[in-house]
């Protein structure tokens, strides 16, 4: 029997959620709200703000707030985004120069309604930060570009063919399968796991470019799915990973079919190092972008 039979609704006590205040956490607060800025931290209502802002990190979401998918687990509001905000790249690499950011994430909601899947967003981000600060670290969180990938995948590439020599470092291109296929119907209304997939390879076959993914866990899968899942990932060539637990975000989301302890995590974490992912966060608060500017050395 699956576990997504169970439903359960208490928190165990190993979820602890960091509700810190410290000293950055204004500073990034006002970086985001003042350059009129949105944040998966906010939108997606994570676990992790209070500790990330006070670290001084934020994941910046482009494209406005309103997604054109409702996906079951997500927080983020649907429906018909307003147009596409040509500043907002340069406001971005502004909070990111006023945070004196050495590492800065950017995800996106879907935007169906553009004929380049949001793509553009992405590249002019990534020039605008790279024109600024050539060294700064970056890592795109993006869609699955349902019918663009190609030219999505092409237009990164160009984009860091034509910036500077000094600002053509490495790209982490991040895209979050977020469950195993059986469950893709229930909880990625608009979703393929192919596609997704599809994507991946995409990104890993760019030069210089690593590919990560994620994945929520305690949606009702089974450990031999998750395993097959993670197989999936490293053949078509993932070399980064997160697990993390599904917390209900709201009344309206998906329920937790199960509460996984800190154990299990630790389990997959030794079972992606040795399928060869070399870069890997699990636990039970972890999401794709927690410490995602950790340098990890292993073996």
């Amino acid at each position: 029997m699956h576990a997504e039979t169970r439903n359960v609704a208490r928190m165990p006590v190993w979820i602890r959620q960091n509700l810190g205040r410290d000293v950055h956490f204004p500073i990034t607060a006002r970086a985001v709200h003042g350059h009129r800025l949105h944040t998966v931290c906010e939108e997606a209502r994570c676990p992790n703000r209070g500790e990330c802002w006070s670290r001084g990190t934020a994941t910046f979401m482009l494209l406005g707030d309103t997604c054109t998918r409702a996906c079951a687990f997500c927080s983020v509001k649907t429906g018909r985004p307003a147009p596409a905000d040509v500043e907002e790249p340069r406001r971005v690499a502004q909070a990111c120069i006023d945070l004196q950011l050495d590492f800065v994430v950017l995800t996106s909601v879907n935007r169906d309604d553009l004929d380049d899947g949001g793509a553009g967003a992405f590249a002019a981000s990534l020039r605008a930060l790279r024109t600024r600060r050539g060294d700064i670290g970056v890592e795109f969180l993006t869609p699955d570009f349902r019918g663009v990938q190609l030219a999505a995948a092409a237009l990164f590439a160009a984009t860091l063919h034509d910036l500077p020599a000094a600002a053509r470092r490495d790209l982490i291109w991040g895209h979050n399968v977020e469950t195993v296929p059986r469950l893709y119907r229930t909880a990625r209304k608009g979703a393929r796991y192919q596609r997704s997939l599809d994507l991946l390879h995409l990104a890993a076959r760019q030069p210089g470019v690593e590919a990560k993914s994620a994945l929520m866990l305690g949606l009702g899968e089974t450990r031999a799915e998750v395993l097959a899942t993670l197989a999936d990932l490293r053949a078509v060539g993932v070399s980064r990973l997160a697990l993390g637990q599904y917390l209900r975000p709201g009344v309206d989301s998906l329920p937790v079919a199960e509460y996984l302890p800190p154990q299990v995590f630790a389990d997959y974490e030794l079972e992606a190092r040795a399928m060869g992912f070399t870069w890997v966060k699990a636990g039970p608060l972890v999401r794709s972008s927690y410490h995602a500017d950790e340098v990890q050395r292993h073996g």
